[in-house]
């Protein structure tokens, strides 16, 4: 019976990925976003007749599933773009999901007051917006680079406040752990600054190790184990195991590319080898969620019917209601927040004209600042908040958490159904309406395509230079050449994306020399 069962999930997880694949490859040709076709798909599934239930153990998906999407997401990420928009960045990462939590769990314990405290627990799953998604079709939308850089820093700190508020909840609901306003804002600073350390101790490991191996397969290896034992290491701490993710990742990913002091002969295969895996091991585990949560459907409303409390007809009623919140209260706060930053912003620019000992003071701020990764820049405009505002879907970390939930806790198949739907909905309302949003502000990208054709033009100047300087090798002139462009881009000359496509190209580059066959004479 055990090896049956096993043999039919095995079919099922198989089937999962085949037909994922199928459904991406049509959905990506008629501009739909794959996982809400796949959600969809799956769901419909769910109602096939004697279609067994294939479920996982609760924290599976979490240990196994979030760490490498978000070690992937981060690797691409821009740490002087990070650091220029921290203000907006730690503004909806932290200030918005804490205060979307409360806002969603009071909504939800008043639609759903059998749940009780779990209410909380599902405000926590609903918190997080999924934005990396979009992000990685900005170019193709024409989001500007500006709401691009904050929906991808959001994006990676908001899955950590969120899994710290989801912790918490679960204590509280599980365990009756009792916390306090303040306690809980100093648990999650301290599984911040733990998990921050943990990250940084396992990049400079994985860093010191890794030059050392000399072996492409093994570095990889060693590479894709680093979300999993960060994650794991940060979560036995009761630290944040995601800011350890997302701090080894960007570590590793900064110093491996731009460092001169982390270059070694033959890094350029690890790296061709890694850019070519990781987008793989993406598109198979965000398949595997999107369709595992939504092959739970029918087995969640079954649950729900069968059930006195909170009932199917209540919980689809509540669902609708947190979806609406959900959009509105984003949008409301997105302006509220960056409202209140351009009125304090207006405030000190009068002040600066009018005093000019202020003036001073307000620059060696503002140069310290910029030495700690990139110029701050101003609040965003009125349309850079209405697009940062409308991008809010829930996504692959609002099923997961939401999957989960221990089968302890009250009202959890009602917890997994609203997820669920509120995934869909923010995904249908909000996913499909993004281009045309855009369209209809009519951004001006004119300066930023010039700037980009500028920076590009010194780059391939700056490979000129180097490739002009005598080396004993054609080996030796790639490593110059990246070496030049990684201090372009520490003396500020170049930013990291520009510098990052020239170096994957002189990898490309210098593979395509050692695979040629040799010239006969």
């Amino acid at each position: 019976m055990h090896s049956n069962l096993i043999l039919v999930e095995g079919v099922q997880l198989l089937l999962i990925i085949g037909v994922g694949i199928a459904v991406s490859a049509v959905a990506r040709k008629r501009n739909f976003e794959p996982g809400m076709i796949i959600v969809v798909l799956a769901a419909a599934a769910s109602f096939i007749p004697a279609m067994p239930r294939f479920e996982l153990d609760s924290e599976f998906i979490l240990a196994v599933v979030v760490p490498p999407l978000l070690y992937s997401a981060t690797r691409g990420a821009s740490f002087a773009a990070f650091g220029a928009n921290l203000r907006a960045i730690v503004t909806l990462g932290v200030l918005l999901v804490v205060l979307t939590t409360g806002v969603l769990g009071l909504v939800a314990s008043w639609v759903l007051p059998t749940i009780g405290a779990a209410a909380f627990v599902l405000g926590a799953v609903l918190a997080p917006p999924d934005t990396i998604t979009t992000v990685s079709h900005g170019d193709e939308i024409g989001l500007p680079k500006r709401v691009t850089s904050i929906l991808t820093g959001e994006s990676l700190v908001n899955d950590a406040t969120a899994l710290t508020l989801f912790s918490i909840a679960i204590g509280v609901v599980v365990r009756g752990e009792h916390t306090s306003l303040g306690h809980g804002a100093m648990e999650l600073l301290r599984n911040a600054l733990v998990g921050i350390g943990i990250g940084a101790l396992f990049a400079v490991a994985t860093l010191w190790i890794r030059k050392r191996l000399g072996n492409p397969t093994l570095e990889t290896a060693l590479v894709l184990l680093v979300p999993f034992t960060a994650f794991l290491v940060a979560e036995v701490a009761e630290a944040s195991g995601i800011l350890a993710v997302v701090v080894a990742a960007f570590s590793i990913s900064i110093n491996l590319t731009l460092d001169p002091r982390h270059q070694y002969p033959g890094a350029y295969r690890t790296r061709l080898q890694e850019q070519a895996l990781w987008p793989v091991l993406d598109f198979v585990l965000e398949t595997f969620v999107f369709a595992y949560i939504g092959l739970q459907l029918r087995f969640v409303l079954e649950e729900l019917a069968s059930s006195a409390e909170p009932g199917l007809v209540r919980t689809l009623a509540a669902a609708g209601a947190l979806l609406v919140v959900a959009i509105v209260f984003r949008l409301v706060a997105v302006y509220l927040l960056f409202g209140r930053w351009t009125l304090r912003h207006r405030m000190i620019k009068r002040r600066i004209e009018r005093d000019a000992s202020f003036r001073a003071a307000h620059e060696e701020r503002r140069r310290r600042r910029s030495r700690r990764g990139g110029e701050p820049l101003d609040p965003p405009t009125q349309r850079e908040t209405l697009l940062v505002g409308w991008i809010g879907m829930r996504g692959i970390l609002t099923l997961a958490a939401a999957g989960s939930v221990p089968a302890s806790v009250p009202g959890r198949s009602a917890i997994l159904a609203i997820a669920l739907l509120v995934t869909l909905g923010t995904l249908l309302v909000q996913g499909t309406t993004i281009g045309w949003l855009t369209r209809r502000l009519r951004f001006d990208l004119s300066a930023e395509w010039d700037e980009e054709r500028e920076l590009l033009l010194r780059g391939r100047q700056i490979v000129a230079e180097a490739s002009a300087e005598p080396a004993a090798s054609p080996d030796a002139t790639f490593e110059a050449q990246r070496l030049a462009l990684g201090r372009a881009v520490s003396e500020r000359r170049l930013t990291e994306e520009i510098a990052r496509a020239m170096i994957e190209d002189i990898d490309l580059r210098q593979a395509a020399r050692h695979t040629m066959p040799p010239a006969h004479g």
